[in-house]
C-alpha cells in the first residue's frame, strides 16, 4: 500500500532502443587474392571458388585496431548527428585488441572526448557485434542508457599464419560502428537471442600472450596466431545460422518470409548459400559484401549493414536479420524493424560542436602527457627516486635481523 508517500526511487520507463547512426572504417590496401596465391603456390582461383572472397583490405603498421574503431565510430556519431558528450556507453567488440588492458573501448572514449561514457571491450569472436548489440539494447530498455556507441573492430592480419591456407585467404582488417539510442517509438531491436557452446572451443582459437598453448602444424610451431578446424566450424556455422535466426522469429512469432533483408557474418559464401537453401530464403536478400573485404570477424556485421543502408537496401518499417556465429563456439541473431529512429535537427551547429570536442580531446590527451612527463622528471620526483634507491641500498648492505646479525659476528 503507497499511503500516499513517494516510492524511493523510479525507474526509467522502458524504452525501445533504435539504431540511428552507422559507419565503416577501412584500410586504403587491397590485397588481391593473386597475392595470396602466388605466396601459398595455389593455382587462379583457387580462392574465389572456395570462399567467394575476391580480395581484403589489409591494415598498415599506423592503422592498429584503435584507429579503426575511433574512424568508424565518429562516421555513427555524424550519422547520429549526436556529439561525443552525449555518449553514455561505449561497447567494442574485438578479438584483436592493442592491449588485453586498457581496453579497446577506453581508447576510443579518450580519442572522441565522449569523457561522460563507461566503456568496456568484449570478445565473443565473430559474434562479438550481436553480443554487443545485445548488451546495449537491454541497457537502454532498463533505463541505464539512452546513447550507446556499438563497435566492432578488427585487425586480423596480424594474427594470422600467412603460410597456413586454411586461414590467412579468409580474413581481412576493417571496423564498422552504430548508435542504439533509446525512444519511446516502437519498433528497434524487437529480439535478440544468444547461444554458445564451448565444447567446441578448440574449434577456432586465438592463443594470447599468456596461454601456454602451441599448436604443432606440419612439423612447425606457431604461437598466437588464428587456428580453424574449417570443416568442423562450417558445419557449425550453417546450422548456427539457421537455427539462431529462426529462434529470434519465433520470439515474436514470424518465420524467416516475414524478414525483408539479412545481414550474416561474413564468412564463406558457401555457408551463405547453404543457410539460404535451409532457410528458404531468396539469396538477393541476403546481403553480402565478402568478396570486397572477407571475413572480418566482429567488424563485419557493421560493415555490412552500413553498405546495406548506402545501397538503399532499408526502407521504414522493414524486417532486418542480423546473425553472426564464430569462435567460442558462439552465436548471435537479433530482429530489427528498421526505422533509423528518432533524428535531430542543426546537423551544420553540431557538426562543429563534435569536431570542438574532438579537438579538446586532442588538446586534453597531449596536455595530460606531457603533465605526467613532466611530473616524472621534476626536482621532487627525482628526489624521491634516488631516496628509495639509497634507502634500498641500505636495506640490502645492512643485516635487518638478529638472525643475520648472529650469522655474520
Amino acid at each position: 500500500m503507497n499511503n500516499g508517500h513517494k516510492p524511493a526511487f523510479q525507474l526509467s520507463p522502458p524504452q525501445f532502443a533504435h539504431i540511428t547512426g552507422w559507419g565503416k572504417a577501412l584500410p586504403a590496401h587491397i590485397m588481391p587474392n593473386a597475392d595470396i596465391e602466388a605466396r601459398l603456390q595455389l593455382e587462379a582461383g583457387w580462392i574465389a571458388a572456395r570462399t567467394g572472397i575476391k580480395q581484403r583490405r589489409i591494415a598498415s603498421p599506423e592503422d592498429n585496431t584503435t584507429h579503426l574503431a575511433i574512424r568508424a565510430a565518429q562516421a555513427a556519431l555524424r550519422v547520429a548527428n549526436v556529439l561525443p558528450s552525449e555518449v553514455d556507453f561505449i561497447l567494442v567488440a574485438t578479438s584483436t585488441p592493442e592491449y588485453i588492458f586498457p581496453s579497446t573501448a577506453s581508447l576510443v572514449q579518450d580519442a572522441l572526448g565522449a569523457r561522460q561514457a563507461g566503456a568496456s571491450d568484449l570478445a565473443a569472436a565473430c559474434s562479438g557485434f550481436v553480443y554487443a548489440l545485445d548488451l546495449a539494447a537491454n541497457k537502454i530498455r532498463a533505463g541505464g542508457a539512452n546513447t550507446v556507441l556499438v563497435i566492432g573492430a578488427e585487425n586480423m592480419s596480424r594474427v594470422l599464419d600467412w603460410n597456413d591456407r586454411k586461414t590467412c585467404v579468409l580474413f581481412g582488417d576493417g571496423a564498422g560502428a552504430v548508435v542504439l539510442q533509446g525512444s519511446q517509438e516502437p519498433g528497434g531491436v524487437l529480439n535478440m537471442v544468444l547461444g554458445s557452446d564451448g565444447s567446441g572451443a578448440e574449434l577456432l582459437t586465438l592463443p594470447t600472450v599468456t596461454s601456454a598453448v602451441t599448436y604443432l602444424r606440419d612439423g612447425e610451431h606457431a604461437m598466437h596466431t588464428l587456428y580453424m578446424n574449417g570443416r568442423c566450424v562450417f558445419n557449425f556455422a550453417t546450422s548456427a545460422m539457421t537455427r539462431s535466426i529462426n529462434q529470434a522469429l519465433a520470439g515474436l512469432n514470424l518465420t524467416p518470409a516475414d524478414l525483408d533483408l539479412i545481414v550474416p557474418h561474413q564468412a564463406n559464401q558457401r555457408i551463405l548459400d547453404v543457410a539460404a537453401q535451409e532457410l528458404e530464403f531468396p539469396t538477393e536478400k541476403i546481403f553480402s559484401n565478402l568478396d570486397r573485404y572477407g571475413n572480418t570477424s566482429a567488424a563485419s556485421i557493421p560493415i555490412a549493414l552500413t553498405e546495406a543502408i548506402e545501397e538503399g537496401r532499408l526502407q521504414a518499417s522493414d524486417l532486418l536479420g542480423l546473425v553472426g556465429f564464430g569462435g567460442g563456439l558462439s552465436w548471435g541473431a537479433a530482429i530489427i524493424e528498421w526505422s533509423a529512429g528518432p533524428r535531430r535537427t542543426g546537423y551544420s551547429v553540431r557538426a562543429i560542436r563534435r569536431q570542438e570536442q574532438y579537438i579538446q580531446a586532442d588538446v586534453r590527451r597531449v596536455a595530460l602527457r606531457h603533465w605526467r612527463q613532466f611530473r616524472a622528471n621534476s626536482p621532487r620526483a627525482r628526489w624521491r627516486r634516488f631516496r628509495r634507491r639509497w634507502t634500498a641500498r641500505r636495506q640490502t648492505a645492512v643485516p635487518t635481523s638478529t638472525n643475520q646479525q648472529q650469522a655474520l659476528s
